[in-house]
């Protein structure tokens, strides 16, 4: 093997892994086996009973706002819990009657009746059971969010408009227009019984969980819903006696369904919606669950720093009110996020639950976003929970019948008027509008009120094809005359439909000319290519100068061969144990067998070429170059720094060592004659002294003649760096490495814990302030980061706590109290928990790692000379975290690096990002 190739140091022996019987559960492996026995904890017990308080209030209020049999509503809660519970893929997860579809349900009562109804139920049901054994629940969230949740909303303002009529005393009409028609009449006839036990249930529902100081901790353990109907209900009984009440039919007129009759069309758009909406609502709360339960298990973790110092004993599991009735506890100290759900599983159990319910003359059936939270919230640990919760129901629909009587309508429909509210999120309407799909949003919602859900579905699919299709097709292109170069900028995608309005723009260039062409976008589909390769070689023919630069104005580069793709594009750090081996170096040992493959390197400077703009670039640029330049367009093959193009001061990426050695590779090495190193004996790997003298002679030897005019010109210019950044001296964190940097980039600041002192604190550390001052007052940077990284030794000493106060504190805990008020933050409840985009951290020493990169930029923003340049809005702030073990990089996002009231969430950088107006523009390559 070529020594080029790094080498694996595995520290954990085979012998060191858990054996298959030791219960731990290994990754991507099936899991332990369970007993048969059904258990029931004590947490899963109060669960139940403070789900069951939820649950009867919200399916009498449901089956009222669908004008359906009251009884149905409790059919279906208890179905929901005990089959759904009992068989589905996501254990804390609460089904019943399903919100999002009342007003489906409504309408399919007034066309076909009640009994046609629950068939049509019957059918919806058989359909997700057949869609969960064909795994196609994954799929189902394909779906563009703007439209599931536009959906949602749309459904949620038609339950509010219906059920406003009850408030206020009338019936509701038939659809959403017509009760949004039928309003002022409603409002000109209000009797004032109804609407005052409305008005009081709301005001409870808002109220009570905001109850302040130990009085209000003690009563928000009753469900809110619970509280606003019973006190709706003791209020109605004295001041209003006659006012409307649940009226629950003898069990003996129940109605069973029947053999539905109608088009057959038209039943089986009906079976499709009411398997669609309940499928999303059940499969969005499933994973909503997920979150919710991780969140959960790292709120514990977090809450008991201790357990990361001392290993948990069998009687005390760390995570033991997170995990799923009957899973063995984790062997680490260190909670990790609960078991994601198996979906197909969840649709599979969905289905049944529906056949049942219809059988039985039940409502719809799905997975429900707030019973399934109070679920979490109050401590559920497994399935038990959830069935509970059904048989409670089960026993109170026959022995609770003439106290659920005393319920008002007008209370039960003010409470689903409040989930019909609560289904339009704003957290979802900034998400969609930060992403730029709210018309998708707004369509859907708009096709759902007037057309119902099933079409505004459609309609909401058909606007979000129509934006995808106007971004890809949308092309801005623009000449400017720069006194006898011509500069063409093309922002958008490159596809054949805009190849006419390309060829008429760059034909009306003239013939011979010089011509810079930047193109913005990621795409470039085989027609474009062929067009701009044309115009390119005929312009070349005749002498002209054709140059294709990316966005920030680097040329785009030659596509690197494989053959040279080992020691690229991070020499010489990949290859940094190769002076280990006597007598071979990173240039004598390259394998060509062995590189990855070709790597388009755009470069390790700001805004490099065009990332994954293809193959066909590297070629457009070889065709341009190959008669006016007479280069391969390789950067630092002229040898000559002082010729190279500065007109970005802060762009030195053309002669960084990353690209010198590239090009030193492509001059010594080349596919036809590259040796093959016979294998050579592994030799003793060398250290202390030895180590050090053998990486300085390997850097005269190899580095030092790539980058000696790079430093000579630096040292006559002196330094000007654009950034200062601060990071911990951790010896995996490479800074030049992960920024893609070169000498005279970065002013760089490494201390334990990359901690930023606050100026005025007892124990203030002056060089970190010193720095600070120094590169934002005389070298006037930029921009300031805050990197933290996975694994930080001073993030997990801080999570074991205090050392013993009696002993003379050491220098190492004086500094690292500069970290306490990270500390703090994350325990506080006025902070909201950093997050990283796209999951949860996976213990609280990852959670404490980002939360102390946020702290630390509010202790950034006190410094005097930081807070002037914020003022004036001539510096930027930027909160950075690293995960080591996945090379990956995350950003704060810009409210919260700018200090912003906003959630704190690390977005992952991707390599096709490039940065925009202040934050990452997703380019989706």
């Amino acid at each position: 093997m070529s020594a080029c190739v790094p080498t694996r140091h595995n520290r954990t022996s085979r012998s060191s892994r858990p054996p298959r019987a030791s219960g731990v559960k290994r990754p991507h492996s099936p899991p332990p086996p369970r007993g048969g026995r059904f258990r029931i904890a004590g947490a899963d017990l109060s669960a139940s009973i403070t789900v069951f308080l939820l649950a009867v209030p919200m399916s009498l209020g449901l089956a009222v706002a669908m004008d359906a049999p009251l009884e149905a509503g409790l059919i279906s809660a208890a179905i929901g819990g005990i089959v759904a519970g009992l068989l589905g893929g996501t254990p804390l997860q609460v089904s019943g009657p399903s919100a999002g579809l009342t007003v489906v349900t409504a309408e399919l009562i007034q066309i076909y009746g009640w009994r046609t109804t629950c068939a049509i139920t019957i059918g919806a049901g058989l359909l997700q059971i057949l869609l969960g054994s064909l795994r196609a629940a994954r799929s189902a969230l394909a779906v563009s969010p703007a439209i599931v949740h536009g959906t949602l909303a749309g459904i949620g303002v038609a339950i509010a408009l219906a059920q406003l009529h009850i408030v206020l005393g009338g019936s509701p009409q038939s659809s959403a227009v017509a009760n949004a028609l039928a309003l002022p009449d409603q409002l000109g006839r209000v009797s004032p019984a109804a609407p005052l036990i409305g008005t009081l249930t709301i005001t409870v529902l808002i109220l009570w969980p905001r109850a302040p100081g130990r009085f209000g901790r003690a009563v928000r353990r009753i469900p809110a819903a619970l509280a606003a109907v019973v006190t709706a209900t003791a209020v109605a009984a004295i001041a209003a006696p006659g006012i409307a009440r649940v009226d629950l039919p003898s069990w003996r007129s129940h109605a069973l369904p029947e053999m539905p009759h109608g088009p057959v069309l038209a039943l089986a758009t009906a079976v499709f919606t009411v398997m669609l909406v309940a499928s999303l609502e059940s499969l969005l709360a499933a994973v909503a669950v997920d979150k919710l339960s991780a969140d959960r298990a790292a709120a514990q973790t977090a809450a008991r720093p201790e357990a990361h110092s001392t290993p948990p004993t069998p009687a005390a599991p760390p995570l033991a009110l997170a995990l799923p009735s009957g899973t063995s506890a984790p062997a680490t100290p260190l909670a990790l996020p609960a078991r994601r759900s198996d979906l197909d599983r969840e649709l599979r159990a969905q289905g049944i639950a529906n056949t049942l319910s219809g059988l039985v003359g039940g409502l719809a059936v799905s997975g429900g976003a707030v019973r399934s939270s109070a679920n979490v919230r109050a401590g559920a640990t497994g399935r038990a929970s959830t069935v509970l919760h059904g048989v409670w129901v089960l026993l109170a629909t026959g022995l609770l019948v003439t106290v659920l009587e005393w319920i008002p309508l007008a209370a039960l429909a003010a409470l689903v008027m409040m989930v019909g509210i609560q289904m339009v999120s704003f957290a979802h309407i900034r998400n969609v509008h930060k992403h730029r799909e709210f018309l998708v949003y707004g369509a859907t919602i708009t096709g759902v009120v007037l057309f119902g859900v099933l079409k505004g579905v459609v309609i909401g699919i058909a606007v979000a094809v129509t934006v995808a299709l106007h971004r890809l097709a949308r092309t801005r292109i623009t000449v400017t005359d720069q006194g006898g170069r011509h500069l063409v900028v093309v922002r958008g995608q490159l596809t054949f439909l805009a190849v006419p309005r390309l060829s008429r723009t760059l034909g009306q260039l003239p013939q011979g000319g010089d011509a810079v062409v930047e193109l913005d976008g990621f795409f470039m589909d085989h027609a474009a290519y062929e067009a701009i390769q044309g115009w390119s070689t005929a312009q070349t023919a005749h002498g002209g100068r054709v140059v294709f630069t990316g966005r920030s104005g680097g040329r785009i580069a030659e596509p690197a061969s494989a053959a040279h793709s080992c020691c690229r594009p991070w020499t010489p750090w990949r290859n940094h144990h190769c002076h280990d081996e006597p007598g071979r170096t990173p240039e004598a040992s390259h394998d060509l067998g062995t590189g990855p493959g070709p790597v388009h390197d755009p470069g390790p400077g700001r805004g490099r070429g065009l990332g994954k703009r293809s193959t066909g670039t590297g070629r457009i640029r070889r065709a341009a170059n190959t008669r006016s330049t007479g280069s391969t367009g390789s950067t630092g093959t002229t040898g000559s720094t002082g010729s190279s193009d500065r007109s970005d001061p802060t762009d030195r990426s053309a002669d960084r060592p990353a690209d010198l050695a590239e090009s030193q590779d492509m001059t010594t090495d080349s596919p036809g004659n590259a040796p093959t190193p016979a294998p050579a004996p592994e030799a003793p790997r060398l250290v202390g002294g030895n180590r050090l003298i053998s990486g300085l002679s390997s850097f005269q030897r190899n580095t030092a003649p790539l980058v000696r005019d790079e430093l000579a010109r630096l040292a006559v210019e002196g330094q000007r760096p654009s950034q200062l950044f601060i990071t911990c001296a951790d010896s995996r964190l490479v800074t030049s490495m992960i920024t893609a940097s070169g000498p005279g980039d970065l002013f760089t600041v490494r201390n334990i814990g990359n901690l930023v002192p606050l100026p005025d604190a007892e124990s203030g550390d002056h060089s970190v302030g010193a720095a600070i001052e120094y590169a934002v007052d005389v070298l006037k940077v930029e921009s300031i980061t805050i990197c933290g990284h996975s694994g930080c030794g001073a993030m997990q000493a801080l999570l074991g706590g205090e050392p013993d106060r009696e002993a003379p504190p050491t220098s190492l805990w004086r500094w690292l109290r500069h970290g306490l008020p990270s500390l703090e933050r994350m325990a506080s409840r006025h902070h909201a928990w950093a997050r990283i985009s796209g999951r949860l951290p996976t213990d609280a020493l990852e959670q404490l790692c980002l939360t102390n990169v946020v702290q630390q930029l509010d202790h950034l923003r006190a410094h005097e000379s930081v807070a002037r340049r914020l003022a004036e809005d001539t510096i930027q702030l930027h909160g950075m975290y690293f995960h080591v073990g996945e090379a990956q990089a995350y950003l704060l996002t810009e409210g919260a690096s700018s200090g912003l009231e906003l959630d704190e969430v690390f977005d992952r950088v991707d390599p096709g990002d490039a940065p925009g107006s202040g934050e990452l523009e997703r380019t989706g390559v």
